[in-house]
């Protein structure tokens, strides 16, 4: 049973609604509505055929599919690409293909990445002279060690 019930369109009618593979899985796939070919170190924009509308409080975040990843190298360019509640428009997923040597073709209908659904917060940002201190201080990258 669905926490959540999201509203989709698509633009052509064969365009498979997001889908849970899993009971209990945290992203949905989506398909591409194109045929892609990506060369090595190519990216595309690739549209999904799919409009969503989010209820305020929460966004979608695009994220890549493992197996993509581990298999061909795919991944998002601005994983997680986010979709904003107000967004009305196709949702678009920047591919990479981070092999070094093969091409990787999608046809329409693949999955090529997930959804996920997450309730967010929205901040108001108050300017202060100066921040509380914390255990971890202004120590940024890598400053827990390599370990």
């Amino acid at each position: 049973m669905a926490d959540l019930e999201i509203l989709v369109s698509t633009t052509e009618p064969d365009v498979p609604l997001p889908r849970y593979s899993h009971p209990g899985d945290a992203g949905a796939d989506i398909t591409t509505r194109i045929d892609v070919t990506l060369a090595p170190g190519e990216r595309a924009t690739v549209p999904t055929g799919l409009m969503i509308a989010l209820p305020d409080g929460y966004a979608a975040f695009v994220h890549p599919r493992s197996g993509l990843a581990s298999r061909h190298g795919i991944t998002v360019v601005n994983a997680p690409g986010t979709v904003d509640a107000g967004y009305r428009g196709e949702v678009a997923v920047t591919l990479l293909n981070t092999d070094p040597h093969a091409t990787v073709s999608f046809a329409k209908g693949d999955r090529i990445a997930q959804l996920v659904i997450q309730r967010v917060e929205h901040a108001a940002f108050v300017g202060v002279e100066s921040l509380p201190g914390s255990h971890r201080g202004e120590g940024g990258f890598g400053s827990t060690g390599t370990s």
